[in-house]
Order: C-alpha cells, then sequence, then structure tokens
C-alpha cells in the first residue's frame, strides 16, 4: 500500500479530527483546488473516498462538502480497485 501512497503523492496521514472519518487516520491527493481523493486508514484497511472542501486545509478538520465512497476495503492486486484510482489521477 505504502507504494500505492507514494505513486499517487498521496500526503501523510494524519488524524481526521472532523468525524468524517471516524477519528481515523487519512491521506489525500489533490485532484484541483477543491477535489481531493482520500484513503482512510481504519487499522489494516484502507478505504477511497473522492471528496470536495472549499481548500485543503479543511481536510481532516471540518465536514467535507462531498463524500463518495469509491472502493471499501481497498486491494491493490484488483484491477477494478486500482482503476478507481486511474481514472481520477492518470
Amino acid at each position: 500500500m505504502e507504494n500505492v501512497l507514494k505513486y499517487y503523492e498521496f500526503s501523510l496521514f494524519i488524524k481526521d479530527e472532523s468525524s468524517a472519518f471516524h477519528g481515523n487516520e487519512i491521506a489525500f491527493a489533490e485532484l484541483n483546488a477543491t477535489h481531493f481523493l482520500i484513503f482512510e486508514k481504519k487499522e489494516e484497511t484502507y478505504n477511497l473516498y473522492v471528496s470536495k472542501y472549499f481548500h485543503k486545509n479543511e481536510i481532516g478538520v471540518k465536514q467535507p462538502e462531498i463524500l463518495e465512497l469509491l472502493v471499501d476495503n481497498y486491494d491493490k492486486s484488483i484491477p477494478e480497485h486500482r482503476m478507481a484510482i486511474k481514472q481520477y489521477l492518470n
């Protein structure tokens, strides 16, 4: 998973203080000024979301304007899971 995060230039993990991600750790990649992909680390699993915030400084601090789960329990060995990232970041 570390390779996926580095390859797509996700941020370091931070603790979610907004409760949008249940206090779990999150890492994000910027799609544009207001839209982001977010990985939520939930124990040993990862969930992938697309989200909208007014500014990236709000991630993990405020509730997102839009939050949509793309992949529950992300597994890089599953092609459909890899495509969920590629459709946004490639």
